[in-house]
């Protein structure tokens, strides 16, 4: 029997999804833990991994004589050691576009979300208060605001789409700029990088996280954002330094930030993004809806199948 190893523990319901969709002659495994070991005992009894949150080191991979594919189950790839892959001869794919609408919609929601600072309402309200006013002062609309994109992929395209209901202004900064009929399809305005984050109310992160975009959002860069903006990351967190914009938050330069992705994960408790009462934090779930996961398995299940024939994996989910 061929074996597919899930490199992060998984429910019984994800388990039961995934088993429904396995081939005939694929077994399922999944890891006890969430340490290197136990992420090392994974791959020596593996032919296929998938992996999302945990980083797949080099060690990791030189653990894994029989593995043939890692496959991200998302799209980040920067929490894998390619070099160590490509040595090993192991293929790397992800899953292109399986959760483009889970996060635009996600991002969508959370820019609602910390604009009218519904979080904080519901907290303070299933406390015993009723802060109507207190409320009422820090809200901020998202309709016929300016909102800046960074990263136009797939996700970048579905917040597009979906903030055009809202009559806003959509900036975009990519790296590469789309052609202008695109452009217009989209309601985008192309904008280098520190213009986008001088003109935009709004912030939205939906970019990869690259050795081009790592530390991107610095206290330089966030200096350069309207005073009173809002920043919404379920991009990566090591795109933004995160002290920095602790910094940003506490002086009331920015009124607000939505984050779902942090540079530790979990971050720790004492983190001070968890305990300021201008921002909302999630743990990493923008792109985690359950009825989108059928979608999402048979994507990478089918690209583990390609290369177990000895296929080519299509073009836009290969990595190597």
């Amino acid at each position: 029997m061929t074996k597919i190893m899930m490199l992060q523990p998984i429910g019984a319901e994800q388990e039961a999804i995934i088993t429904s969709l396995l081939p005939e002659g694929f077994t399922l495994g999944s890891v006890k833990g969430r340490s290197p070991d136990d992420l090392k005992a994974g791959v020596a009894e593996a032919d296929y991994c998938v992996w999302w949150d945990l980083p797949v080191t080099a060690d990791i991979v030189a653990a894994g004589p029989r593995v043939k594919l890692y496959h991200k189950w998302g799209v980040g790839i920067d929490n894998i050691d390619i070099a160590a892959c490509r040595a090993a001869g192991i293929r790397i794919a992800r899953t292109t576009g399986s959760n483009a609408i889970p996060v635009a919609e996600a991002t969508i929601g959370l820019m609602i979300a910390i604009a009218r600072r519904i979080v904080q309402a519901h907290i303070a309200v299933v406390a015993g208060g009723w802060p109507k006013n207190e409320v009422w002062r820090h809200s901020i609309l998202i309709s016929g605001k300016t909102v800046g994109i960074i990263g136009l992929g797939a996700i970048g395209k579905g917040v597009a789409k979906r903030l055009r209901g809202f009559d806003c202004t959509i900036l975009y900064n990519n790296r590469n700029r789309l052609p202008e009929a695109e452009e217009l399809e989209l309601g985008v305005q192309y904008r280098p990088l520190e213009t986008l984050l001088a003109e935009s109310d709004i912030v939205s992160l939906n970019c990869p996280l690259t050795p081009e975009t790592a530390g991107m959002l610095d206290a330089r860069r966030i200096g350069m954002m309207k005073k009173g903006a809002l920043l919404v990351n379920v991009a990566r967190g090591g795109i933004v330094v995160e002290n920095d914009l602790v910094a940003a938050l506490k002086s009331g330069h920015l009124a607000g930030a939505a984050v779902d992705v942090f540079d530790q994960e979990p971050p720790p408790k004492d983190h001070p993004l968890l305990h300021m009462d201008n921002v909302i934090c999630t743990p990493h779930t923008a792109s985690t809806a359950y009825e989108n996961s059928r979608r999402s398995v048979a994507h990478w299940l089918g690209n583990i199948l390609h290369v177990h024939r000895g296929e080519e994996i299509p073009e836009k989910d290969r990595v190597l």
